[in-house]
């Protein structure tokens, strides 16, 4: 019967991507199996050496090396500033193995962390946990990566000091070696912790500073290049074993990077990596400048994921210094091998790609990171406004200029993305946001910044702007992390073991699924529940998870305990006067129907009044999106600037204040409820 019932829901988990496609129309593919590599090899790999001599040992033997180390990004930057961070951990692990053998001469693979960890659960419903404990046991011999934003974690505001310190020792117990860790201000302040407690792990620990300007202009004044070297000795002071220059839009030219790695080389006692993006086009060329300069390590992805938002083409940097005294030592047919893999996984990730087919110099002034313009990109398609994606790019300059200049990197990538956004939804520009957007609320990452929950920037925030966003709150000024509460942990896994069955887990995985919960409440929620419903939906084939099947396609799938369920797609029926469809599949032979509702039959015309701008006892949607809390109800006092609600979208949390004091007359919206812009939303009694 329990095999049953999981066959059940996987058929409707299915039968819903069939009846309500959300990604087009199904591409055909070719069908790919793991990547191909030499079994017989014996590997003793970066890992290996690494335990041998440990986290100062290993770091500083790279230091007196001739030889250029490599860090692989395809497992989480390239697919993430390829096609937002989609790609399942089946497409992961399938090419594991091959990336074991391929990495032994090189430094790491970097394949978790940063945006990987939400969309895990927000979008492909699968534990990034499990991700990482399988790509530890098929990669043993290869140092595994991870992107650490300081003292946000792997989210998107700060969290209690307990909550990043108990990530970070779960992380490194569960498999990472190497913790890469920034801070999106680069706020030396907010690095502190994070690196301290890194450093207790035993494992390498790479201190980043986040690149932005253009040292090479006599126009910067703010980046300048003493900027990055007093930041880079403040890093090495801390104990870090590498300094790590982030440069997340592609905006280091050739040149800048050899100004700044020579300079850097003659300060640090430390080696030196280079993380680059090639959405300009001088990816490549920036690598090799920096390589001529004596870079000790840099970051570059398989060939069939490289260029572009991605980070640049490792096939043809290995190519271009063999023979040389850095010559990587990496195996050129190896990596030909592994990029044939990629190449054929991707076809099935098309509908996320950024849409970028050449280099963009243009970036060069919009500053947009790599691994932020597909997730831009795919929240604009979300609104309908393909074609207004010059615009949203040029509000996103305007919104950096209004910010006060800012580092772009997540979080604060995604500050001024949802700014931009905001900005485009409310007819908002530099030049009358100041007046027309003085008594609108503003997204929930907007206020967290110039709150300073974020950090500070160098420079200050723009005060007249601050005052107008947060509406009376005052901003704090120390680290975030000092001011708020402890979560108590145990008490979130006794809440998860009251509302979900963990019987079976050990108490690191139970740690694992609370220190999740403190960081994504609603979205590890939402994961739990899906689970409920669906059953595991990560041993589906990637094409079937995204598209479904078409009529007599087969695919199998894993259900545990060495079952096997074979499963054809038969035919479905047109919908009822409920708007329900009959699907008939074949598993295992025998024939399965179940019963899914069309949501296109059950959409109804939306017939929320819309609020009067003009009228401060209406209260509005200021975002399209989803209901997703309601802090009030009819009959409460409140004051002006009272939280009301929060509408969310595309990972977008507005919270909506009232703009007058008085009572709550009527909320005419509820929690899960979508709206529009200007949906009327609470009215008022003077």
């Amino acid at each position: 019967q329990v095999g049953q019932d999981r066959a059940t829901k996987i058929l409707e988990f299915i039968g819903d991507r069939i009846v309500n496609p959300q990604n087009g129309e199904k591409p055909f593919l070719d069908p790919h199996h793991p990547a191909e590599y030499d079994k017989t090899k014996k590997i003793y790999g970066g890992r290996d050496e690494f335990l041998r001599l440990g986290a100062e040992g290993f770091t500083q033997k790279i230091l007196k090396e001739k030889r250029l180390y490599v860090t692989d990004t395809t497992m989480r930057d390239a697919q993430q500033s390829l096609f937002a961070t989609r790609m399942r951990t089946r497409d992961i692990i399938d090419a594991a193995p091959a990336a074991n053998a391929y990495l032994e001469h090189a430094f790491s693979a970097e394949c978790w962390g940063g945006a990987t960890y939400d969309t895990a659960y927000r979008f492909l419903k699968e534990s990034p946990w499990r991700r990482l404990a399988t790509l530890r046991q098929l990669m043993p011999n290869t140092l595994l990566q991870m992107l650490l934003r300081a003292s946000n974690a792997v989210g998107y505001s700060n969290y209690p000091d307990n909550v990043v310190k108990e990530f970070i020792r779960v992380s490194a117990d569960r498999g990472i070696d190497v913790f890469r860790i920034f801070d999106s201000l680069n706020w030396i302040e907010n690095m502190k912790m994070p690196v301290e407690e890194a450093l207790k792990t035993g494992k390498i620990v790479e201190g980043t500073i986040c690149y932005t300007g253009d040292i090479s202009s006599p126009n910067e004044k703010k980046y300048t290049l003493d900027y990055y070297l007093k930041k880079a000795k403040e890093i090495e002071a801390m104990g870090c074993h590498i300094l790590t220059i982030k440069d997340m839009a592609g905006l280091l030219k050739p040149y800048a990077a050899k100004t700044l790695i020579t300079e850097l080389k003659k300060e640090l006692k430390i080696p030196v990596n280079l993380h680059t993006h090639d959405t300009t086009g001088s990816g490549v060329s920036t690598v090799l400048m920096a390589v001529e300069a004596g870079v000790d390590i840099a970051d570059m992805a398989i060939e069939s994921m490289s260029s572009l938002t991605s980070q640049p083409s490792m096939n043809t940097i290995v190519s271009m210094l063999k023979g040389t005294e850095r010559d990587t030592q990496l195996d050129i047919e190896e990596l030909h091998q592994a990029s044939e893999y990629y190449a054929k996984v991707r076809e099935v990730y098309k509908p996320f790609e950024s849409g970028m087919y050449s280099p963009n110099a243009e970036i060069y002034k919009y500053e947009i990171p790599g691994g932020q313009y597909s997730n831009l990109l795919a929240q604009v398609k979300d609104m309908g406004e393909k074609d207004r994606f010059d615009d949203i790019k040029r509000l996103y300059k305007e919104a950096n200029d209004l910010l006060g200049n800012i580092v772009k990197v997540t979080p604060t990538s995604k500050v001024v993305g949802d700014l931009a956004i905001f900005m485009f939804k409310n007819d908002l520009n530099k030049d009358n946001i100041l007046t027309v957007g003085k008594d609108l609320s503003y997204p929930e990452s907007v206020v967290e910044y110039f709150k300073g929950m974020i950090g500070q920037p160098d420079g200050g925030f723009p005060e007249e702007f601050q005052k107008i966003v947060l509406k009376g709150q005052e901003p704090i000024t120390v680290r975030p992390g000092t001011l708020l509460e402890s979560l108590d942990l145990e008490q979130i896994e006794a809440y998860l073991k009251s509302k979900f069955d963990l019987s079976g887990f050990t108490p690191l995985e139970v740690r694992q699924k609370a220190v999740s919960y403190a960081m994504y409440p609603k979205v590890y929620e939402d994961y739990c529940v899906h689970l409920e419903a669906y059953n595991d939906v990560s041993q589906l084939q990637s094409h079937v998870y995204f598209y479904g099947l078409r009529p007599r396609e087969e695919t199998f799938v894993d259900i545990g305990q060495g079952k096997t369920l074979i499963i054809k797609y038969i035919s479905k029926t047109p919908a009822d006067n409920e708007g329900k469809c009959t699907l008939t599949f074949e598993v295992n032979g025998a024939v399965r129907e179940v019963v899914i509702e069309d949501k296109n039959e059950m959409v109804h015309v939306n017939q929320k009044p819309k609020a009067d701008k003009s009228d401060p006892k209406q209260i509005g949607s200021s975002i399209p999106g989803t209901v997703c809390q309601i802090f009030v109800k009819e009959g409460d006092k409140v004051d002006v600037n009272t939280p009301l609600l929060v509408v969310e979208a595309m990972k977008i949390e507005t919270t909506i204040v009232s703009k007058t004091a008085g009572v709550v007359e009527k909320v005419y919206v509820s929690e899960g409820e979508k709206v529009n812009s200007e949906d009327l939303l609470v009215t008022f009694k003077l």
